[in-house]
């Protein structure tokens, strides 16, 4: 292992982990909150690594959704993953190993392919696991601290620090549709029919599982008729 390539990675996720450690802190609220013991909030986050699936999936065990409806959200959700591992597939030190490369895509996150495909050298096996080392503790810590506090800070203050991490989601979104009307599109759309589906009488019998499938196909496939990407822009 080239120890001076891990060291680079681990500077690189310093920040990430910072990051991961408050927006997971709130996700420890919100589990510890619905009933979960930290033993296994922290096992979700161990074996999730994500935000918006994980906090979504969490939502529908305590709804009593459906294994299926489990499945498919965070499937569909965490859908993104799969598309920004084949992209830095492309871009990573050819002498990666095929377990090698599966071990890496484990850890893919937003942050971490962003600044992974940044790199100016292709990103090789210890680089990664740098990269990876610091945001995955951060995520696990967060969560784990976020369920001690969730059983001795008081309702009202976990309530609040369970905000932060739609607070993060929102961080996320809004800079995107300032910059982009695409985004904004997009985001309207998703966010009108969330809405229909929660209030209108008959549609709100849909469980809450398939109304975020629903509205997460739904506004994709209308943002991809409408805003095309250009086959040499893309």
């Amino acid at each position: 292992m080239k120890l001076s390539d891990f060291k680079e990675g681990v500077i690189g996720g310093v920040p990430i982990a910072l990051g991961y450690l408050s927006v997971s802190f709130a996700y420890g609220i919100m589990a510890a909150g619905g009933g979960l013991d930290a033993l296994s909030a922290v096992m979700i986050s161990m074996t999730n690594l994500t935000s918006a699936g994980q906090l979504a999936g969490t939502q529908l065990i305590f709804d009593g959704a459906a294994y299926i409806q489990i499945a498919v959200t965070t499937f569909v959700i965490n859908l993104r993953y799969m598309l920004m591992s084949l992209s830095l597939s492309q871009r990573v030190d050819p002498d990666m190993t095929v377990p090698q490369r599966m071990l890496v895509s484990y850890g893919i996150t937003d942050e971490i392919f962003a600044v992974a495909y940044q790199r100016q050298k292709p990103p090789n096996t210890p680089f990664m696991l740098g990269l990876i080392s610091l945001p995955y503790i951060g995520w696990a810590l967060g969560t784990l601290l976020g369920c001690t506090a969730g059983g001795i800070l008081p309702d009202r203050l976990c309530s609040a620090l369970g905000i932060a991490i739609y607070g993060m989601f929102v961080a996320i979104v809004i800079p995107q549709c300032r910059r982009r009307r695409s985004c904004l599109v997009v985001a309207a759309v998703a966010a009108v029919l969330s809405c229909l589906l929660e209030y209108v009488p008959l549609l709100s019998a849909i469980p809450s599982g398939w109304a975020i499938i629903i509205c997460t196909v739904a506004a994709s496939v209308l943002g991809a008729l409408l805003y095309p990407i250009e086959e040499d822009e893309a």
